[in-house]
């Protein structure tokens, strides 16, 4: 293995506690060092790594929480005018056979756009607002 020589100046305390080290049975001044820089700069590239995706994991974040946000007033909108619906409507009466086939009939045309829309990712609210 190849290696480079290199001349360090370490504080006096620093030098003495690798010299207490270095007495150990198995163990170098060069080997220390070795897994001291090698731990040091192993720290450092997982730290360039969390620098790195933290800025995309904040933009995920926000994006997530936007999602949520709409979500939120969708919902909020529907509950809303299903009860305004239900406000307005008159019940039908129990014998009017044609005006509950009716409501089936335009019930099932709903589910039906419904289901066309979501399949073709055709929104009627368009996501850039253009109302496609």
């Amino acid at each position: 293995m190849d290696k480079v020589r290199h001349q360090l100046f370490l504080p006096k305390t620093l030098s003495d506690r690798l010299e207490a080290l270095a007495v150990k049975p198995g163990a170098s001044k060069s080997a220390i060092l070795v897994d001291a820089v090698t731990a040091w700069l192993n720290r450092r590239g997982a730290s360039e790594l969390e620098d790195r995706f933290a800025i995309r994991l904040d933009r995920l974040t926000q994006a997530i929480c936007r999602v949520d946000r709409d979500t939120y007033v969708i919902l909020e909108t529907l509950a809303l005018f299903i009860r305004f619906e239900l406000a307005i409507q008159t019940p039908l009466a129990e014998n009017d056979q044609a005006g509950r086939a009716l409501g089936a009939k335009r019930f099932e045309a709903f589910v039906t756009q419904v289901g066309r829309q979501v399949s073709t990712g055709r929104r009627t609210l368009g996501a850039s607002g253009d109302g496609e």
